[in-house]
């Protein structure tokens, strides 16, 4: 394979299909694991993990569910193994016999810790592999997954190629889980969808989400300090990333090589691999509402702020030109793309004054946002609103702190999702990394540090001052205990603005 060879030209697309497949196609798939009952003449048409999603057929439907018994941290499928035959499951992936639970059905045994890793190969069969009509990206780095993808689609649907994205946007996960995929790539390629962007994650790669097919092509954005409750270290944070860039998960990547764990990931991958730098744009002229730059000799007027947008941008071109995009339908797509919702938006609001709401709401992502706002802003105000999600890395929170106490001339800390434990031991673990730097606020309360930072900017300095309100970008809710409130920071960041220029 060689750079700009479409993915089309890879690999023969044999003709979509939705009909129930027969067990003994999965049975095959699977590596004829142990079969506990008689799986001839069954037909499947769906996978489940949660008995609850078991559905029943009626009698003129062929098919049925393959429930999939998955061990997890809390509960363990093999319980729910009755009620999902209650419910009208058909036949069984398991880890050990079921007995009376499984009512007759035919059971198909796997090794321990193999259920995930079958089911997934067991969704694609139902599907009928739906990624081989279909070309699919995989992005994943700790930041900038999102918008990328829409970058890359916006590049896809000018090369006329109608796409999907799955990701932190579409669903309760940010990948879902392998049967959820491979319904969501089906429905996709039954919609006559040509290519679909999606967010792979770190948990979704250890927990075998994405296995059972291959990525076109692999995108790799950055790495930095997140999810460490989960992964334990750095390292091994990075090999989960690093994994996608192998045979059993993609073609082809392309890396971000200013990126220092991307620049190891070049060096160490199976796959052919493309590097992407920054300076690949020149002419490079970044501002608060757009961006200019010339890449591949086309000009591109990227409408989205931040030198950090434009290295997505980057990324995103970069894949294109590998499955065979040309330079200029990509600088067509990148100049007509609207950026995600809450990554670097700018919320308009009766005071005038320059507000961005974003997502980061880990320490590397902190960081690069208030770089990249520092450089637009100079020697102007700038101020940052955020907190630390609870129930999450701990080690983190400080790590926020110091980025924002560093970078920014006011922080205003506040809630985020605290979720389960106590607000205020929260902002306390982010203030030890914030103390001994620029003036510093705490307020609990996330509607009243929006208000506090916005009145600092319209009384200090309205023209030139620049608050950035991070950590929960597109969400419409804050989660304290197990309620969710209303809460969107940009309603937040209008309303306030609107009450405080009702009292000028």
């Amino acid at each position: 394979m060689t750079p700009g060879e479409p993915a089309t030209k890879r690999r023969a697309r044999p003709r979509f299909s939705d009909e129930p497949v027969r067990l003994e196609a999965v049975i095959e798939r699977l590596g004829r694991p142990e079969i506990i009952g008689d799986p001839g003449g069954v037909l499947v048409d769906d996978v489940q993990y949660d008995d609850r999603r078991v559905q029943p057929r009626s009698p003129d439907e062929p098919g049925g569910d393959l429930f999939c018994c998955v061990p997890g941290s809390s509960s363990d499928g093999h319980g729910f193994a009755a009620a999902a035959r209650r419910r009208g499951a058909v036949a069984f992936l398991c880890e050990r016999p079921l007995g009376a639970a499984a009512g007759g059905a035919p059971q198909l045994l796997v090794g321990p810790r193999e259920v995930r890793p079958a089911m997934a190969a067991a969704a694609c069969v139902v599907h009928h592999d739906p990624a081989t009509q279909l070309q699919v990206a995989g992005i994943t780095g700790t930041a900038g997954k999102t918008t990328t993808t829409y970058l890359l689609a916006s590049i896809w649907e000018a090369a006329g190629l109608s796409t999907a994205v799955i990701g932190t946007l579409t669903g309760a996960r940010t990948t879902p889980e392998a049967p959820d995929l491979q319904r969501q790539l089906s429905a996709a390629a039954t919609a006559g969808r040509a290519a679909v962007a999606m967010e792979v994650t770190s948990h979704a790669l250890v927990q075998h989400r994405v296995d059972g097919y291959r990525h076109d092509v692999a995108v790799f954005t950055n790495l930095s300090q997140d999810h460490l409750d989960f992964h334990l270290t750095m390292e091994k944070y990075f090999e989960a990333k690093a994994s996608l860039f192998t045979p059993e998960h993609a073609y082809v990547g392309v890396v971000n090589a200013d990126d220092a764990y991307g620049s190891r990931l070049l060096q160490a991958a199976s796959i052919p691999l493309r590097p992407f730098r920054l300076r690949d744009a020149t002419a490079l002229e970044v501002g608060l509402k757009e961006c200019t730059f010339v890449l591949d000799g086309e000009p591109v007027r990227l409408r989205l702020l931040g030198e950090l947008n434009v290295r997505n941008a980057i990324a995103a071109a970069a894949a294109a030109r590998e499955l065979g995009v040309d330079a200029a339908t990509v600088a067509e797509g990148l100049s007509s793309a609207t950026g995600p919702p809450g990554r670097l938006e700018s919320v308009e609001n009766a005071l005038g004054i320059n507000v961005v709401v974003d997502y980061s709401h880990k320490p590397g992502a902190l960081r690069e946002v208030l770089a990249a706002l520092r450089r637009l802003t100079g020697d102007g105000l700038l101020i940052v609103v955020f907190g630390a999600g609870g129930d999450r890395d701990r080690t983190k929170r400080p790590l926020m702190g110091a980025a924002a106490s560093a970078l920014a001339d006011l922080s205003v800390i506040t809630s985020d999702n605290p979720r389960h434990e106590d607000p205020l031991e929260i902002i306390e673990d982010v203030k030890q990394g914030a103390e001994g730097g620029s003036e510093l606020i705490v307020e609990p309360d996330r509607r009243r540090a929006i208000a506090i930072a916005l009145a600092r900017a319209a009384e200090v300095a309205p023209t030139t001052a620049l608050v950035l309100v991070a950590g929960k970008g597109h969400e419409r809710t804050q989660q304290i205990g197990d309620e969710l409130i209303d809460f969107d920071d940009r309603e937040v960041v209008v309303s306030e603005a609107a009450n405080l220029a009702a009292r000028r």
